[in-house]
């Protein structure tokens, strides 16, 4: 063939063809020829139509010299491609990207780090381009794939292993960075790409190899940072297919304990989230929670402390409807907690499993205080109308003798259970009561909390009515004084202590009127259990102070001082057998209450009184005053002297001290006599039977102070027929108004009642009670019976017999009619 042939051959191939031949130098050293790659840009930005050509003949010689090796003529073909994509942004740039991302899937497929790299950064530009119209058929499933595998390398060499995971990486970031905000490419947040992404970002975060590298080049920070980036993205639909790829994590690598790398996750999740998707978050981890219900108490208190960040942090912001679902999930785990550490009783008693016991159990308490605290700082730091719901929903949770309760099955527990269930709870509520102030007394103790809470304060059980009190301390002191009254003591100067208060309120006055008897009484039975400590008056001291603090009016003073000296005639009679450290514990508490409540009213009369038998007590029975009974080697009596009246606080002194306007002291001379509910006295017995029936221990004979029971009051309370019909003449008057005697047949009355419930077996009480509840439903039925009942008529009434219908008739002239119906 003639040469002139051959040499017009090269004239003929495409124009575009010959411009990016052009741009290729001979030697691929020299690089990129910037005159040819100028007049290739201005081709094909002015023609467009030919950029899909380019793009695949560029992608052709490319893969050609993949396979060659040719490494230095793929890098110059890349940096061509990048130019063409930064210079182009018409609509014919689709097909062309078609080829850019086949060319970047050629070398992130070739497995040589340097192209690896290269591709990556390559796509990485290609991803911060904002393209005009989206596209329908694009996908990056296979750049997913790529990049995640990019992250776990394991090559031999740390820095290329550590330059191919920070190219992973920053591809995911790119692929996020150009997907998330495109709704047709919603998919990338479907399950089977987030269960890529997110384990790339989270393996690297944790293998924090190169620390001492900084900014990009540290993989365990710029995937902290695209890790950040792609939660704060993250929509609400979104939400729980993020968050479940970082738990299926933290069981793979078990990361639960230690639980430093999974609260430092979700730390991040849920500062980069949005606000109004935290509750989303917290679901997914109480649901986590319940499949690792039967893990190892580590595993389980790592899970609790992970929700304790997240509650902490979404307690600040919304958390949506998962309040009262958080306190529900960690109480049936905290009763699970205690199931798991008490076991059965023949595994706790075998002598071979006795270590492996021990250790369960404390590695339970592990869980139960996590739990605790996640209950306690959850509810610290809602808004006060949102704590009292809460409040009101623990309370419903704690098991209390006498009373129903459907959500803690105490039964299979026991009574350590259940004592234990009990403290918890009640610890949890002091955490949730912290720092509450509410406006009004009836908010904060409403009827449905203060009856349950008041009846486990008179558990036998000094550490259960010592939380119960704390309880009531941080609800009832408004104006943080409880710290200046801490400890029993004589206080000297209280105006020196500065007490913060105001003026009660009416709404307080009305809940005095209500409730304030219900507070005396448990105050009163809680001040004689024989279990009682130090803390335990202590914390009564603290509890009459603020309710004279918070509470108090001229009458709540005048009922204060009748409390008093009720509780000092009761440690003085001395009916129930006491020890002596109680009823000196108990003049104590009354001394020191008097002195504090004297100086407040700032009455001189009452002061001087007061302080007169202080002093007397200094000299002649300092055992008891607070500074002295309580000491470890304080010398008790045998006995306490009645006859010595200066050793006691007198009610005629009193009231002669307060005879001033605003004190009705005429009340003060009448005594103060608690009521204890039939509720109350039967939880009590059942308590005891429980007990006794236990551990065959000797019945305690302060656990029925039934002073006043509803069933004796009725049965003396309602006169007989005779009574009703005696005729009242100036003798009767007379009896009525003396009242000579009738408080020594009241406390011998009380006597017998007391010694019949202590003395007599449970069916004979039982018995009692029925017997009393069915003469009730009688008169009831009587009562029904006349008002229920149809009039007579003459068609006759149907009346069942033997299970056979008999009507009866009756005739006109036999029927009574009304007297308005007769004329």
């Amino acid at each position: 063939m003639p040469t002139g042939v051959c040499g017009c051959c090269g004239p003929l191939r495409p124009r575009y063809k010959r411009l990016v031949d052009n741009i290729f130098p001979e030697d691929p050293k020299d690089g990129l020829v910037k005159s040819d790659m100028e007049k290739l840009t201005f081709y094909a930005v002015s023609a467009p139509e030919k950029l899909d050509r380019i793009g695949a003949y560029l992608a052709e010689r490319l893969s050609r010299d993949v396979v060659r090796h040719r490494y230095g003529y793929v890098v110059i073909a890349m940096e061509a491609l990048d130019q063409l994509l930064m210079a182009c942004h018409s609509q014919s740039i689709k097909p062309f990207v078609e080829s850019f991302l086949h060319m970047v899937a050629k070398l992130l497929e070739s497995g040589e780090p340097d192209l690896q790299v290269l591709g990556t950064n390559s796509f990485v530009k290609f991803a911060n381009i904002e393209e005009d119209t989206p596209s329908y058929h694009r996908r990056y499933d296979f750049f997913v794939s790529q990049f995640s595998a990019m992250c776990h390398s394991t090559h031999e060499d740390p820095e290329t292993r550590s330059r191919i995971r920070v190219a992973g990486i920053k591809g995911l970031q790119g692929v996020v960075r150009k997907t998330v905000n495109d709704e047709l490419q919603a998919i990338i947040w479907e399950p089977q790409h987030m269960d890529k992404l997110i384990p790339s970002m989270l393996f690297n975060m944790q293998d924090n190899e190169d620390s001492e590298r900084a900014g990009e080049e540290n993989p365990a920070s710029l995937a902290e940072s695209c890790f950040r980036e792609l939660l704060g993205r993250a929509a609400y639909g979104n939400m729980n297919n993020a968050v479940h790829p970082v738990l299926v994590h933290l069981d793979n690598h078990r990361l639960w304990d230690p639980n430093d790398f999974a609260v430092s996750c979700f730390r991040i999740i849920m500062y980069s989230i949005q606000a109004q998707h935290s509750h989303h978050v917290i679901q997914q981890v109480l649901s986590h929670l319940d499949t690792h219900s039967k893990n190892t108490p580590r595993v389980r208190a790592g899970i609790v402390q992970v929700l304790l960040e997240t509650v902490a942090i979404a307690a600040k912001g919304s958390i949506g409807p998962t309040v009262l679902e958080v306190f529900n999930t960690l109480l049936k785990h905290l009763r699970m907690s205690v199931d798991f550490e008490l076991g059965d009783g023949s595994r706790r008693n075998s002598a071979s499993s006795l270590s492996s016991t021990r250790t369960k159990e404390s590695e339970e308490r592990i869980v139960q205080n996590a739990i605790i605290q996640t209950i306690g700082f959850f509810g610290g730091n809602l808004p006060d109308y949102q704590r009292a719901e809460v409040m009101m929903f623990i309370m419903g949770k704690v098991p209390v003798y006498g009373t129903p309760c459907h959500t803690l099955d105490t039964v299979k527990i026991g009574h350590q259970g259940t004592k234990r269930i009990q403290t918890m709870l009640l610890s949890s509520l002091i955490m949730v009561t912290s720092g509450f102030k509410c406006k009004t007394m009836c908010a904060g103790l409403p009827a449905a909390f203060l009856e349950p809470l008041c009846s486990i304060s008179l558990m036998e059980d000094s550490e259960l009515r010592q939380l119960v009190l704390e309880i009531l301390h941080n609800i009832i002191d408004r104006h943080d004084n409880r710290a200046k009254l801490r400890g029993i003591r004589i206080i000297p100067n209280v105006a020196a202590l500065k007490i913060k208060r105001e003026k009660i309120s009416k709404q307080d006055v009305v809940f005095m009127k209500k409730h304030g008897q219900q507070l005396y009484r448990h105050i009163y039975l809680g001040c004689k259990e024989e279990d009682n400590v130090q803390k335990n008056f202590e914390l009564l001291f603290t509890a009459l102070a603020l309710i004279t603090i918070e509470l108090a009016n001229e009458e709540v003073m005048i009922d204060l001082m009748r409390l008093s000296i009720a509780l000092q005639d009761m440690a003085l009679a001395n009916e129930e057998n006491m020890p002596m450290f109680i009823r000196c514990g108990i003049m104590a508490l009354v001394a020191a209450y008097l002195n504090f409540l004297s100086q407040m009213i700032a009455n001189p009369p009452f002061c001087q009184h007061v302080s007169k038998v202080i002093e007397m007590r200094n000299l002649d029975a300092p055992y008891l005053l607070p500074e002295h009974v309580f000491r470890e080697k304080c010398v008790l009596p045998e006995s306490l002297d009645r006859d010595d009246v200066g050793l006691y606080f007198q009610t005629a002194d009193l009231a002669e001290a307060l005879s001033v306007p605003g004190y009705n002291v005429e009340r003060l001379a009448v005594p103060y006599i608690p009521q204890v509910t039939v509720l109350y006295t039967v939880g009590k017995i059942l308590h005891r039977c429980k007990q006794t029936s236990r551990d065959r221990l000797p019945r305690r004979k302060s656990f029925v102070d039934t002073i006043s029971l509803q069933v004796d009051i009725l049965s003396n309370s309602l006169p007989d027929q005779s009574q009703l019909a005696e005729e009242i003449t100036f003798e009767t008057l007379k009896k009525a108004i003396d009242t000579t005697g009738l408080e020594e047949q009241e406390r011998e009355r009380r006597r017998q009642v007391m010694e019949k419930f202590q003395k007599a077996p449970f069916e004979e009480i039982a018995a009692h009670c029925e017997s009393k509840a069915n003469m009730l439903h009688d008169r009831l039925a009587q009562i029904f019976e006349l008002t229920i009942r149809p009039p007579p008529s003459p068609s006759g009434t149907v009346t069942v017999t033997s299970g056979h219908a008999q009507y009866q008739s009756v005739p006109v002239y036999e029927m009574k009619f009304p007297d308005l119906c007769v004329y």
